[in-house]
């Protein structure tokens, strides 16, 4: 569960306000119902906006009870387990497809 100070990254577009997937911010307020308050901004720090974002439109990447990012692998499973099992089944096949060819490019190499 995210907590206020996290930073989070958006996994939808928001065109009516003018902000794509990608877009990182900071936790500055915890609503009910798994709604947050988000200050987002650029990549010099400036402030693009702040509004609620439900959890199921962000990833969280750092966390900063812990100072630590947010593996990779956990991010992932976060999107993943929000998806329909159609949809989460071709994200694994697309796992396993990149395992494959790095497998066999570090047999090729080694």
């Amino acid at each position: 569960m995210p907590e206020i100070g996290d930073v989070v990254e958006m996994i939808v577009d928001k065109p009516e306000r003018n902000l794509s997937v990608g877009i990182q911010g900071t936790i500055v307020h915890s609503h009910n119902n798994n709604v947050y308050e988000v200050e987002l901004t650029n990549k010099e720090g400036e402030t693009l906006d702040v509004f609620a974002l439900n959890s199921e439109e962000f990833v969280l990447v750092w966390r900063a009870e812990t100072q630590e990012w947010v593996p990779i692998a956990e991010q992932t499973v976060a999107i993943i387990k929000d998806l329909p099992d159609n949809i989460a089944k071709e994200v694994l096949d697309f796992a396993c497809f990149l395992s494959f060819k790095h497998l066999m490019h570090h047999q090729i190499a080694g």
